[in-house]
């Protein structure tokens, strides 16, 4: 299995979300290896940590690097999601209005019919 490479915008992506969102990292040090991150400078994805629990949080991000199998894109929006569901048409942001529209739609046909 070989490691995931990025690239120079990746990486900057990369570095901001391990300051934001990682818990193991303090001033530029990694809290669980005791030296500094290896991830901050590394163009490959060498940390566990980072791949499985901080980089899923960005998903536009995750999709760019790590390529997974389960990618469809939204409808609405046209933009790649992570889908859970074999039934999945939306991106998160598009699905709240999509399903506003729909049990709208239902509810003016269900109106008209039991007038």
């Amino acid at each position: 299995m070989s490691l995931p490479r990025m690239t120079p915008e990746q990486l900057r992506r990369a570095k901001a979300l391990i300051k934001k969102t990682c818990c193991n990292y303090d001033d530029g040090y990694c809290l669980v290896l005791g030296c500094p991150c290896p991830q901050m400078h590394s163009y490959s994805v060498l940390c566990k940590w980072f791949r499985s629990a901080v980089l899923p949080q960005n998903e536009p991000l995750y999709i760019s690097i790590e390529k997974p199998h389960n990618i469809k894109k939204c409808v609405i929006c046209g933009k790649k999601f992570i889908y859970r569901s074999n039934r999945a048409k939306y991106c998160r942001k598009c699905r709240k209005t999509a399903m506003r529209r729909q049990k709208a739609e239902y509810q003016r046909n269900y109106r008209q019919k039991h007038k």
